[in-house]
């Protein structure tokens, strides 16, 4: 039976791919120190027998020392803030996570002889001046910034990736994400699709950045798991960066307007002024993740949203918003 790492185990992600891999039939050991993940999103894993959870800073030496780690086959690197609002309220801790941090889980799948997947962002290419965004592309990111504690930390553990990579040969692949969404991600974490869905159930106004022609590309939860799972699997991801991603592009406006009917909403749609820094286009170019792994999305935009709009108001009937 392997042994499966997931840091940053309580959040939305990493909660969602600890479920599949033990569906899997893994051994999971769950690490997360509770900044921004919550024990709600363990609720579906803690009592079950593979499962362990270790509430732990891992970019502390100590957490890199326990013992329980020593035998892990795989490590996946989920641990960072991931919203504006919370990575904003907590920059040293999301500089630390993404880069002692790395560099420590780095170390442990080094001496584990294990594989990583190390979770790196589409806001590495900040406010692209290429469009769509291949992994070629260097990125366009203000180092002076409310945004650069995040998007430059990422870039950095990134470097850590590639120093393991070529001096060690550890088995290192990154995987950018692009946003990723479904029911699970915090009501209050200030990110699109969350925002939305929330002030749509309740009748509050949906709030829009901007003029709300910005673009974004978001990727139902299921199929990112999916392929992060398919990136630990295949040996030719090793040393190389992913885009993980869908590639069908929509302005922020038109996603307001969607979640909107779909969820039989009366709010009305109002505008604020758009945030520093806030990327004007995203989208991924997938070629390599359609070569390498044979992924592409499965979940349209549609659909996904359906699924999260269902499984929001059945969370806010029971009062467990996360």
């Amino acid at each position: 039976m392997k042994t499966a790492l997931v840091t940053g185990a309580a959040g939305f992600l990493g909660s969602h791919l600890a479920v599949r891999l033990l569906a899997q039939g893994y051994q999971v050991i769950g690490i997360d120190n509770l900044s921004t993940g919550t024990k709600l999103n363990l609720s579906g894993l803690n009592g079950q027998e593979r499962f362990r959870f270790l509430e732990c800073n891992i970019a502390e030496t100590d957490c890199l020392n326990l013992g329980e780690l020593a035998g892990a086959d795989e490590i996946y690197h989920l641990a960072s803030a991931a919203s504006p609002k919370f990575y904003q309220q907590f920059p040293f801790e999301t500089i630390q996570a993404n880069t002692t941090g790395t560099w420590n889980m780095l170390e442990l799948a080094r001496r584990a002889g294990a594989k990583l997947v190390y979770t790196s962002t589409s806001e590495a290419y900040g406010d692209p001046t290429v469009h769509p965004q291949p992994e070629e592309y260097r990125g366009n990111v203000n180092t002076w910034g409310p945004r650069a504690c995040y998007d430059e930390s990422k870039r950095l553990g990134e470097v850590y990736c590639y120093e393991y990579a070529h001096r060690y040969q550890v088995p290192v692949k990154v995987a950018r994400i692009f946003n990723t969404y479904s029911a699970g991600l915090r009501n209050d974490d200030g990110r699109v699709i969350s925002n939305f869905v929330y002030q749509a159930i309740r009748g509050d106004d949906i709030t829009v950045y901007g003029d709300g022609l910005q673009t974004r590309s978001f990727c139902y939860v299921d199929d990112t798991v999916r392929a992060l799972m398919l990136m630990m699997d295949r040996d030719q991801a090793s040393g190389e960066i992913i885009n993980v991603g869908n590639p069908v592009e929509y302005t922020v406006l038109d996603v307001a307007k969607l979640v909107q009917r779909l969820a039989g909403s009366t709010s009305a749609i109002v505008f604020r002024l758009l945030p520093q820094d806030d990327p004007k286009v995203r989208r991924p170019v997938i070629d390599k993740a359609r070569r390498l792994l044979g992924w592409e999305p499965e979940v349209g935009l549609e659909g996904g949203l359906r699924k999260t709009i269902a499984a929001c108001r059945r969370l806010l009937a029971q009062g467990g918003l996360p």
